[in-house]
């Protein structure tokens, strides 16, 4: 579904600007001197065709986008930022760290910052002894 609704937008924006592109500028805008197609398109008949044609086809364009923006919105759910993200489904390998704290960032933060580990304890990195030096 979203898939056609794309391509009948894009369809419809082509459109679009070939119409726009058509019409004869009535501003002589920048200088240009209202088109220089030399008599191509200049009746009056023409210019309502191409402005009738410009705003059926603009209400088109905005028609697709709102549908575009809802088929969007339909798959998304809300989600909160301060529960950790789930965990995956596989089991995690004995010896890896977990990717989140338990409990969420909240309790995280409330609980103040992590103990350091005591230098004998199991899992803490051991740092290499120091040499010492007599003075």
């Amino acid at each position: 579904m979203l898939t056609v609704v794309i391509v009948i937008h894009l369809m419809i924006v082509l459109s679009l600007i070939g119409v726009v592109l058509l019409q004869k500028s009535e501003g002589g805008g920048l200088g240009m001197g209202g088109g220089g197609a030399g008599g191509f398109l200049t009746s009056r008949g023409t210019a309502n065709i191409l402005t009738r044609t410009t705003a059926i086809l603009a209400m088109c364009f905005f028609a697709t986008s709102l549908i575009l923006s809802i088929l969007a919105g339909l798959d998304r759910k809300p989600r909160s930022i301060v529960t950790p993200a789930s965990s995956p489904s596989a089991p995690a390998a004995p010896g890896s760290t977990p990717l989140a704290p338990p409990g969420g960032l909240l309790d995280t933060l409330r609980g103040g910052p992590p103990e350091p580990a005591a230098p004998g304890a199991p899992g803490a990195p051991a740092a290499p002894a120091e040499p010492q030096v007599p003075r």
